[in-house]
C-alpha cells in the first residue's frame, strides 16, 4: 500500500499513483502552475494527491452528492487553491473555467456512499432502497421498481446490469413489486438471489449486477457520461490530459469509443469512415486500459473492476462542445 493510500485508509482512491503520474507527469512544468478539474470529488482522495503534486496547482472539483459538499468545505480550509461546485458532471458546461491542464473522472460509487447505510446502495443492510447519487432529487430505486414498465426493467437489468438471467429477475420483480420485499436493500437482494441456484464458486453476491443496473438507470449515468466527455475535452488546453477510471464494461465502451474518435481512429468495427475523413484531436496514452495490481485489489477489493484510460489533447476541436 502506498503512502497516499495509507493516508486515506477510510477512503481508498483507486489507481491513485497512476492517476497522478498521468495527470502531472514528473518533471513537467506549467506556466500558470497547472489548472485541474476533478469531476468526481467523492472523499477527496484523488483531489488531495493532485494538490500535493505541485506547489502552484489549482484544483476545481465537482460532485452531485450533498455530503461531498460538506467534505469539500472542510477540504477548502486546508487548501486555498481549491474550489468546489455541487453539481453533476453533466452540468460542467455551465462553469466558466480556464483552459485546463488535466481532467479526472472516477466513475465509481464512492466508499462514503457505499458505507453509508442510509444511502441504500448496499444489499447488506435493512434500509430503504434508494441508490440516488444525489439524494435530494430524482426517483428512488424502490419507486422505480414499483412503477417502471417492463421495458425499462429489462433495460436496467439486462442491458445496464448485464445480468444473463435477466428474465427471471424481471419476472420476480413484476410478481412481487406490490409487496414489501422491494422496499429494503437486504430483502430485495435476497429476493433477487432466490432467482439463482447456489454456486459456491460465485465470488460476488448474486444480486450485484441487478443492483448495479438499477443504479445506473435511475441516475442516468451512461447518458451523463456521453454528454460530458466532449464538453470536458473542449475545456482542455492543448497538451492537457483527460483521465477516466471506469468500473463497468458499458462505461469503458463509451470512453474507448470517444477516445478513438478524438484520436482519429475507428470507434468500432462498424465505423466505415475513411482515413482521409478522420481528424486527429488527441493521442491516446494508454494502448490498453491500466488495471489495479493484485496488491491494490487485496487492499481495496472495490478496485477489482477498475479500468483507467488516458488521452492527451493535441488540437482544439473548435465546434465540439
Amino acid at each position: 500500500m502506498t503512502d497516499r493510500t495509507q493516508a486515506n485508509a477510510s477512503h481508498c482512491p483507486v489507481l491513485l499513483d497512476q492517476v497522478v503520474k498521468l495527470l502531472v507527469p514528473p518533471g513537467k512544468s506549467y506556466p500558470n502552475g497547472g489548472q485541474f478539474l476533478d469531476c468526481t470529488f467523492g472523499g477527496g482522495g484523488h483531489s488531495e494527491a493532485l494538490l500535493q503534486a505541485g506547489e502552484k496547482i489549482f484544483l476545481y472539483a465537482i460532485d452531485c452528492d450533498p455530503l461531498a459538499k460538506k467534505r469539500a468545505q472542510e477540504f477548502s480550509l486546508k487548501y486555498e487553491n481549491f474550489r468546489f461546485y455541487q453539481m453533476n458532471f453533466v452540468e460542467v458546461g455551465c462553469l466558466k473555467l480556464p483552459q485546463l491542464d488535466g481532467v479526472l473522472m472516477d466513475l465509481g460509487v464512492s466508499s462514503f456512499q457505499l458505507d453509508d447505510e442510509s444511502r441504500g446502495f448496499s444489499f447488506k443492510h435493512h434500509v430503504p432502497l434508494d441508490m440516488r447519487m444525489d439524494n435530494s432529487r430524482g426517483i428512488r430505486a424502490e419507486e422505480f421498481l414499483r412503477t417502471a414498465d417492463e421495458r425499462d426493467l429489462i433495460t436496467a437489468i439486462r442491458d445496464y446490469g448485464e445480468e444473463e438471467q435477466w428474465r427471471k429477475v424481471v419476472n420476480t420483480i413484476v410478481e412481487n413489486r406490490a409487496g414489501r420485499s422491494i422496499s429494503y436493500c437486504d430483502t430485495f437482494a435476497k429476493m433477487v438471489a432466490n432467482c439463482f441456484s447456489k454456486d459456491p464458486r460465485q465470488k460476488i453476491h448474486p444480486a450485484t449486477k441487478t443492483f448495479q443496473g438499477i443504479r445506473i438507470f435511475i441516475n442516468g449515468e451512461l447518458r451523463a457520461l456521453e454528454m460530458a466527455l466532449p464538453v470536458l475535452f473542449d475545456k482542455l488546453a492543448v497538451g492537457g490530459r483527460l483521465i477516466l477510471v471506469s468500473f463497468h464494461s458499458l462505461e469503458d465502451r463509451i470512453v474507448k469509443k470517444f477516445f478513438n474518435a478524438m484520436a482519429g481512429k475507428a470507434i468500432d468495427k462498424f465505423d466505415s469512415q475513411s482515413v482521409q475523413e478522420r481528424v486527429v484531436f488527441a493521442k491516446i496514452l494508454t494502448k490498453k486500459p491500466i488495471l489495479p495490481s493484485e496488491s491494490e485489489i487485496k487492499n481495496n477489493p472495490r478496485s477489482r473492476s477498475a479500468k483507467l484510460r488516458a488521452l492527451e489533447k493535441v488540437k482544439s476541436c473548435g465546434t465540439k462542445k
